[in-house]
């Protein structure tokens, strides 16, 4: 079978648990997977182990070929020769699978298309897709009732055959490079608990003041850890700005994915708003600290991991992608979040030491 998850990088890592979970039930099947290029490294075919509860077996990677869908170039070129020709050497390597099912995880026009391009009859996707002329593609539309994207994906997953799956916890890929680097990086900043913040967030209503990140860097800092402050592509300057406001407290990481898995292991906590880095925390673990506004947390949040999500209740859902911070945003206060984080600290450290060989062992520095 194929799965079509195209993107984002939250998308991807939501798909993941009932793919992970489908490939627990099924360990023979041959599984692929259908991603734009960017989000390979979280697909790769050597993972670590997933969680013992998941009790997958190590053998046998999550997904067996990537086929890699650069849909957004194509966006950009649709009618250039290379665009064609590329898009029929896809066709090709598609129909080349003899897939006996698709699974269309994304519910778009663009993942629809990707879908029939197998030439495979039988597509199953979501019965109320995020662009409705997805439906029109679909042979076997899924009704679903779960609230949480994951949820919904697990729901679609259990229609492949009938089974009744559960979501599980991924294996990630390990870059021995990435690794490697991180190891260094962690040396060198002693045993201090790291904190890993995210400012950014796909458009200016999402994003939480940079002022108020930088407070709450600045206190962190002041409080004991090392701070870290991601810049995704194009996002330096917004994290520079951070840095800037906490008074030079914290340090400006830009990161390649390979090397922001490796270092999302290795921290204490995460905190950011709805963005791909807050769930791949998530998928590793990792306490976070969601800071939402105009996207609904019961459907984007934090899944599977310790978390406390901030929100206010007069946020409206809405995707318009304004510059502005959304209203209900601003009302969210530095203070609020440092109490968010300092909980979550807490249950951390009161967990390693229950699970420390006599209640003892090494642990990062407290805050």
């Amino acid at each position: 079978m194929l799965v079509v998850r195209l993107g984002a990088m939250g998308d991807v890592l939501h798909a993941l648990p009932a793919i992970t979970a489908l490939r627990t039930m099924h360990p023979a099947w041959k599984i692929d997977w259908a991603v734009e290029p960017r989000w390979l490294p979280l697909l790769s075919a050597e993972a670590e182990n997933a969680a013992p509860e998941a009790d997958r077996n190590p053998a046998r990677p999550v997904v067996d070929q990537i086929h890699l869908v650069p849909a957004r170039d194509w966006g950009r070129k649709p009618l250039a020769r290379e665009t064609r020709n590329a898009i029929r050497a896809l066709r090709a390597d598609l129909r080349a699978g003899e897939y006996d099912a698709i699974l269309d995880m994304q519910g778009s026009l663009k993942s629809a298309v990707v879908a029939r391009l197998t030439g495979c009859g039988r597509i199953i996707g979501d019965a109320n897709p995020r662009e409705l002329p997805a439906r029109w593609l679909t042979t076997e539309p899924v009704e679903t009732a779960g609230e949480h994207v994951v949820d919904q994906g697990v729901e679609l997953a259990s229609a492949v055959c009938g089974d009744l799956l559960t979501p599980l916890i991924p294996g990630l890929p390990v870059d021995a490079e990435a690794e490697a680097w991180c190891d260094q990086l962690v040396e060198i900043r002693t045993w201090k608990p790291i904190v890993l913040v995210h400012p950014g967030g796909g458009w200016g209503a999402k994003r939480w003041p940079v002022e108020r990140y930088g407070a709450v860097v600045e206190e962190l800092a002041q409080r004991g850890a090392v701070v870290l402050v991601n810049a995704g592509p194009g996002e330096e300057a917004l994290a520079a700005a951070v840095v800037t406001w906490a008074n030079g407290q914290g340090s400006v990481m830009v990161t390649s994915l390979e090397q922001l898995i490796a270092l999302t292991r290795r921290v204490s906590l995460v905190i950011g708003g709805d963005t791909g880095p807050l769930h791949l925390a998530c998928a590793l673990g990792k306490p976070v600290v969601g800071i939402y506004g105009p996207t609904d947390p019961k459907r984007n949040g934090p899944y599977g991991s310790p978390f406390r999500v901030l929100r206010n209740p007069e946020s409206r859902q809405d995707h318009t992608r304004r510059e502005q911070p959304e209203a209900g945003l601003l009302t969210i206060l530095p203070e609020s979040v440092m109490e968010a984080a300092m909980e979550l600290m807490l249950e951390e450290r009161q967990a390693s030491q229950v699970h420390s060989p006599n209640g003892s062992g090494r642990e990062r520095g407290h805050v």
